[in-house]
């Protein structure tokens, strides 16, 4: 969904502390396509704009459907700044030519891994984030169904879970995208897409978004999501009856990323709120509402609620390859072709 919103506190904040300001500072606007949750991009843009008097126009929409729209906009970029959602789309964006090379003075700041992200991508995007992908399952549901609890990604293939799955479409959500790579990666791409069709059995829908089945899960619309685990993580601490499974097999994982549009109409501002996403005050907005991914900047607080990635057993998840171009669009037209065409 396109939402667009209206920052009108922040706003009436900005301006008081615009008069205190420089005239070049109380000057700009930015447009930002944010993919990371909603109350994310409102926390975000309203610091930003309290902090440099620069005006925010905030869109959210998943992963693939900023992908889509950024690349359907490149002759005229309306857009300046991508924020979030797993590393592949900005990957592939970037070597598509859509993403402005940038090298942020905040990355030293950032911890080892998030400088490699942004190394890998020549400077074409940055991380702001990990995620760990998992599955959690209501355990209400799972009760009255009389079903065992799953531990395994081989367990979501159990027929009594027949239509009670829910994940999203890697087309238009970055994290089914990287649960699609991460069943090629671990199994090998035909033991892999031999998973993910018969797992298609049991699906009872593809979702836009890929926070759509964290949330049916939590309301008890489906007995089980495939997910990242802060997400589910998010709804457990909401009161939510979700328990959460790092899959025995393994799992692969996400690294959020932000990037600046080549050719949009704010270059300067762009920059300035890459800068912002990659602080302190930035990625606090998570431990602030209780999101509990990992942040990149080394002094970024961390909820102690987050998942323990030293307790995950971890893939060696080659971001660059499954974020190419060329992979990517493979993947995804398979996917549609011989998975999500099937009848169930």
């Amino acid at each position: 969904m396109d939402r667009r919103f209206t920052l009108a506190a922040a706003v009436s904040l900005a301006s008081v502390a615009a008069a205190a300001m420089p005239a070049a500072a109380q000057q700009g606007q930015v447009t930002v396509y944010c993919s990371i949750l909603e109350e994310q991009c409102r926390e975000g843009a309203a610091i930003f704009e309290k902090q440099t008097g620069i005006k925010v126009q905030m869109v959210r929409k998943s992963t693939g459907e900023v992908y889509a729209q950024v690349k359907a906009e490149a002759s005229n970029p309306r857009g300046d700044v991508w924020w979030g959602g797993p590393g592949e789309p900005h990957l592939q964006a970037a070597e598509e030519g859509l993403l402005d090379e940038y090298k942020s003075p905040k990355l030293p700041e950032l911890h080892s891994w998030a400088q490699r992200h942004a190394e890998q991508a020549k400077y074409r995007t940055s991380g702001i984030y990990l995620g760990a992908l998992g599955i959690g399952y209501n355990t209400e549901t799972l009760k009255e169904k009389g079903v065992a609890a799953p531990k395994c990604w081989a367990d979501l293939l159990d027929p009594k879970l027949k239509g009670e799955v829910q994940v999203a479409d890697p087309s238009s959500s970055g994290t089914a995208y990287v649960f699609l790579a991460t069943a090629v990666q671990m199994m090998g791409e035909d033991k892999g897409f031999d998973y993910l069709k018969a797992l298609h059995k049991n699906i009872s829908q593809y979702t836009k978004s890929g926070i759509a089945p964290v949330k049916a899960t939590a309301l008890g619309e489906t007995a089980v999501g495939i997910a990242f685990m802060h997400d589910m993580l998010t709804q457990r601490l909401q009161g939510a009856p979700i328990a959460i499974v790092a899959p025995c097999e393994g799992t692969g994982y996400e690294t959020g990323s932000v990037s600046v549009i080549k050719g949009g109409k704010n270059p300067e501002a762009a920059r300035k709120f890459v800068d912002f996403t990659l602080s302190p005050e930035a990625q606090d907005i998570n431990a602030k509402l209780k999101i509990n991914s990992i942040p990149s900047n080394r002094n970024a607080k961390l909820s102690p609620d987050a998942p323990k990635f030293e307790e995950i057993k971890l893939i060696d998840y080659d971001t660059p390859r499954w974020g190419s171009p060329a992979e990517r669009s493979r993947l995804l037209k398979k996917f549609d072709t011989e998975v999500k065409a099937l009848p169930r």
